[in-house]
């Protein structure tokens, strides 16, 4: 028998493989199912070239998480309890000593520049729903020419004055005001501002990051700004303004805040000249000396008593006009806000009383491919809750993250999460009915990172912008202030328009009711 050819499959099982594929990717289509109180994933055979948005975002949440959510314990009921339970102290508050008059900057009139600083205008998004928005009131406050002062509240974004050096400068120009604002006893940081001169002597500066490194009783008395300052005998801290911005050379205003536990001695030197003794009586309350009068440098020494001494620093500033304080704590993702002392929060901000707070955070939660920052949204809305508990003078603006960049094949790109955090942030700052303004969306309108760097604005880990790059970013953020502003005074004008009608109305109506009636009954005679 002739032998039968053997038949060729090739083509049959090319024929099945396609078929297979074929079916496969029609069943990858299909989106994930719920059946039983089982959930079925979409099966995607191309899951390492194409991702859908639900598997991104479950793979974005089975990764490690982005944070230690202990770090965000808060319990608001007890924060309220210890605010609450800080205030009034029994002892003296206030230590003022009046050196001469302030020379106040302020100014009667504001008169808004309508040029702005860039063409596009990145306006602040309020989402109050109250009607009775803190915004609103910051803003009439401003327009009014009425003092008005803002903490920013960050991380090393704005290290060093970064940004606030030039947000303070076009503020005061425009509203008034002098003064660098919080400078602390000590830090090891304060080489790297230019704003304002510190030299320290015989203090221990403990940081709240390193908290667990702090003696005990230091741990229960943090500020916001991060610093807690203990002295040695006779330790000394003195200050100096410089020139680096407008209206630093000197300021109207000095305050310096304390805890004295004990009983101490402290003396306050006025630019190398003029010096006062203070005897502090002991108590947890926090105390403040007044220093009123122009200056250009101060002077602390803590001459006893400073077992019982907590330092947190000076504040300078004016009578009137805008105060702007940098509160800056590398490395804090906003948790260290719930590591401070909401007494002690409160105590300063009655002493202060802060318009505004602003909180920037979450460049260090970035991370490359991660689109749920869900989770983060909902600790800033704890960190409103709690910044409203210890600041309830202030309406709180959510700064959303910058925009920053990664190294890919075509270069550097603006990274893709950087977008997604920013509009958790947004929500975050809905969710609590305050406002927002988007840091990312500013920087794009400029370039964005890339350029940044190009322009000498940001360093080369293509994440932090440098003084250059703070002043541009500062500048959007004050064409937003300002707008918001402008638009206060313009509400007010129209009040007063109407009020100015409605005046004169009802003095028609009068003159028209006593209109021919006898001077005699007028005044009531008969």
């Amino acid at each position: 028998m002739t032998p039968q050819p053997e038949k060729d499959c090739t083509n049959r099982g090319w024929i099945a493989l396609t078929a297979l594929i074929a079916v496969l990717a029609v069943i990858s289509l299909i989106p994930p199912q719920r059946i039983g109180g089982v959930t079925l994933r979409r099966a995607n055979i191309l899951s390492d070239l194409v991702r859908f948005e639900e598997e991104a975002d479950a793979l974005a949440a089975d990764e490690a998480p982005l944070f230690d959510e202990s770090d965000f314990h808060v319990d608001l009921e007890q924060v309220a309890e210890l605010v609450a339970d800080t205030l009034p102290a029994s002892v003296q508050i206030t230590y003022r000593w009046q050196t001469g008059p302030a020379d106040s900057s302020h100014r009667d009139t504001f008169r808004p520049d309508t040029a702005r600083m860039h063409p596009r205008l990145v306006p602040i998004e309020d989402f109050d729903t109250t009607g009775r928005s803190p915004m609103s009131a910051f803003y009439a406050k401003l327009a009014a020419g009425e003092p008005v002062r803002i903490a920013v509240l960050g991380d090393s974004f704005i290290e060093g004055d970064i940004l606030t050096a030039d947000l303070r400068e076009k503020l005061q120009s425009a509203f008034g005001g002098s003064g660098t604002g919080f400078a602390p006893m000590a830090s090891p940081l304060t080489g790297f501002r230019r704003t304002i001169r510190t030299q320290s002597r015989g203090w221990n500066a403990y940081n709240i990051m390193q908290r667990r490194n702090a003696p005990a009783p230091c741990r229960e008395r943090f500020y916001v700004s991060g610093w807690v300052c203990r002295p040695s005998a006779g330790a000394s801290v003195k200050w100096e303004c410089t020139d680096a911005k407008r209206h630093l050379d000197s300021c109207g205003r000095a305050r310096i805040l304390f805890i004295s536990r004990t009983e101490s001695r402290v003396a306050v030197t006025l630019d190398n000249r003029e010096r006062r003794e203070f005897e502090i009586a002991g108590d947890e309350a926090v105390r403040e000396i007044d220093v009123l009068g122009r200056m250009g440098s101060l002077t602390l020494e803590v001459l006893s008593g400073s077992d019982g001494f907590y330092g947190y620093g000076a504040w300078f500033e004016d009578t009137a006009g805008v105060t702007v304080d940098n509160y800056s704590v590398r490395s804090n993702n906003g948790q260290a806000l719930f590591w401070t002392a909401p007494g002690v929060n409160a105590q300063i901000n009655t002493l202060l009383g802060y318009d505004l707070v602003i909180l920037q955070y979450g460049l260090n939660l970035l991370q490359s491919g991660v689109h749920a920052y869900g989770g983060y949204g909902r600790q800033i809305e704890n960190m409103i809750a709690y910044v409203r508990q210890c600041f309830p003078s202030a309406a709180v603006l959510v700064m959303s993250v910058s925009d920053r960049s990664e190294r890919t094949d075509q270069g550097f790109v603006s990274m893709s999460s950087a977008p997604s955090m920013a509009q958790a942030q947004r929500e975050a700052a809905r969710n609590a009915g305050a406002a927002f303004w988007s840091t990312y969306e500013a920087m794009r309108s400029l370039g964005g990172m890339a350029r940044f760097v190009q322009n000498g604005w940001a360093g080369k880990d293509f994440t932090h912008i440098n003084y250059a790059g703070g002043q541009r970013v500062a500048w959007s953020l004050y064409d937003a202030i300002l707008s918001g502003a402008q638009a206060a005074r313009e509400r007010e004008r129209i009040c007063t328009a109407s009020d100015n009608v409605i005046e004169e109305t009802l003095a028609l109506r009068v003159d028209s009711l006593f209109h021919g009636i006898a001077p005699a009954v007028i005044s009531g005679t008969r």
